[in-house]
């Protein structure tokens, strides 16, 4: 059996060692990471409702997919959305409805459907994340420098983690 020194002199088996913290840490990180959560929807929130009020955030979700991806096909929508194509669909309806995403056949396939956003979206997404941004700007600006660099390293640990494209904070892009 393999003894491991502890640091302190004493050799132990991996049974002996003392109870690990990490299920503590784990779980005072998701408490963090989910309060983080909340902020980060209230001020998107509150960065729709000063500028688009009558938008939904779900609605808004559409917006800043579409901002990002470019035109897209109504399935590429609904699985950057993690939706059903029938609730991409009805997103997209609502959305043309007032003028802010465009809906086109495919010239190259008529059963698939491609939508973009129409000028008056881009503008509308523009603002939003423009608005949050400067939100955003602000709380980090009152953070000490040397929390700020711990501030980056954990949330580009955190964001490497789940696999996320990393966000350009002059444009944020998606």
């Amino acid at each position: 059996m393999v003894r491991q020194d502890q640091g302190d002199g004493q050799q132990r088996t991996p049974a002996e060692q003392p109870p690990d913290d990490l299920h503590e840490t784990v779980e005072e990180v998701t408490a963090a990471v989910m309060t983080a959560s909340r902020l980060f929807v209230a001020l998107s929130a509150r960065a729709l409702a000063e500028t688009e009020p009558a938008l939904t955030l779900p609605q808004l979700r559409t917006l800043v997919v579409l901002h990002g991806e470019g035109p897209v096909k109504l399935a590429a929508l609904a699985a950057g959305l993690d939706v059903n194509p029938s609730t991409a669909m009805r997103m997209v309806d609502k959305l043309e409805a007032r003028g802010l995403v465009d809906r086109q056949m495919n010239p190259d396939n008529r059963r698939e459907v491609i939508v973009g956003l129409e000028p008056h979206g881009r503008l509308l997404v523009e603002k939003v994340l423009a608005h949050r941004h400067q939100e955003i700007r602000a709380i980090v600006a009152s953070l000490p420098g040397d929390r700020r660099a711990e501030l980056v390293r954990g949330l580009r640990a955190l964001t490497d983690a789940a696999g996320e494209r990393t966000v350009d904070s002059l444009t944020e892009r998606y």
